[in-house]
């Protein structure tokens, strides 16, 4: 039977290593190999080479090109959908290599949580948070370049929310970290790594 076969479904006539990738792709590459000279295997002229490269990556095959010298091992797992915290009192800390879920629901009372995002495997580009802050419920966001900060969607009644300013030359946003929910007693502060003695040191001389 003949006729025209423009309206079939491209997969079955494209290979999957032409097939088009997605933005999730394309980050998933981009992590594999920051780990990969995270390791000592890609120098960082080398790294800023591929990550340009798999930016615009447009099929499978353009990024298996990428990673194809790089251990397996490297690919980041999949992230979880939510991740629920109820604490109270005592401190928590999510930090180093944490891969980042979807979603967070987070409830504190008389208890502080800090989520350092400087280390943190991100294979998405948003990450909601809805939070239920109680008296002495603190939460706090150590962010970098590439990562904002919206708060502007959590009421509070008491407590301050101060969010760190994006500064700097233009960075494309790598994770939006979008709050939502309440907060009747709780701070939330949103800031960048606080320099070591040695690098305020350096910054002055």
């Amino acid at each position: 039977m003949s006729g025209d076969l423009s309206g079939a479904d491209d997969s079955r006539r494209r290979p999957v290593s032409e097939q088009r990738v997605s933005h999730r792709d394309r980050d998933a590459a981009v992590e594999i190999l920051r780990v990969a000279a995270g390791d000592g295997r890609l120098t960082a002229a080398e790294l800023e080479e591929r990550v340009e490269a798999a930016l615009v990556a447009r099929t499978a095959s353009d990024l298996a090109e990428l990673t194809a010298d790089l251990p397996l091992e490297g690919m980041p797992p999949q992230a979880r959908e939510v991740i629920r915290i109820d604490q109270r009192f005592g401190e928590g800390k999510r930090a180093g290599r944490w891969l980042v879920p979807h979603r967070m629901e987070i409830r504190l009372m008389f208890s502080d949580l800090k989520l350092d995002f400087t280390e943190a495997v991100i294979t998405h580009d948003t990450l909601h948070i809805e939070v239920d802050l109680r008296i002495g419920g603190n939460l706090t966001l150590v962010t970098g370049p590439g990562i904002v900060v919206d708060a502007d969607d959590v009421t509070y009644s008491r407590g301050d929310i101060k969010v760190h300013p994006v500064t700097g030359p233009e960075i494309p946003v790598r994770l939006r970290v979008v709050l939502t929910g309440r907060s009747t007693g709780g701070d939330i502060v949103a800031r960048l790594p606080r320099r070591t003695p040695w690098q305020r040191l350096r910054r002055k001389s």
